[in-house]
């Protein structure tokens, strides 16, 4: 009877101790402080729309027959993206993006740059499988 006893308290202080650790795991998400904006969220719609994670990277995760977008709103401006979208060069194709969606991927892209700073080619890959910026 004893026996069963403790074995029914441990299960009740596991499950307490599980339940306050997931909810104080989610109620602290950085999420829910960097509210998110409707223009972004429709450039990000385009970009699932597009399949652009097929060819382009962001944060260095995705294809690599394009280069990683993380930062070009940065390094190359608006207009310089916008030409490319509205062009089509080489490997990238012309989608006909209207006006609207075009400006929703810019914002889109402008978002993701100011969020941080992503280089591959700068990426140390470690022995683990886990990687350091140089």
């Amino acid at each position: 009877m004893f026996l069963k006893r403790q074995k029914s308290a441990t299960l009740i202080i596991l499950l307490l101790g599980f339940l306050s650790y997931s909810f104080f795991l989610y109620m602290s998400l950085p999420v829910k402080s960097k509210p998110l904006k409707k223009e972004v969220d429709a450039g990000k719609m385009v970009w699932q729309q597009y399949n652009c994670n097929a060819c382009h990277q962001v944060y260095g995760l995705g294809g690599y027959l394009g280069p990683d977008l993380t930062n070009v709103y940065s390094k190359r401006g608006p207009a310089y993206i916008g030409s490319f979208l509205k062009a089509g060069v080489g490997a990238m194709p012309l989608f006909n993006l209207t006006e609207a969606e075009t400006k929703s991927l810019l914002t889109y892209l402008k978002d993701i740059d100011a969020s941080g700073t992503s280089d591959p080619k700068t990426f140390t890959i470690n022995y683990d499988g886990t990687i350091e910026q140089k």
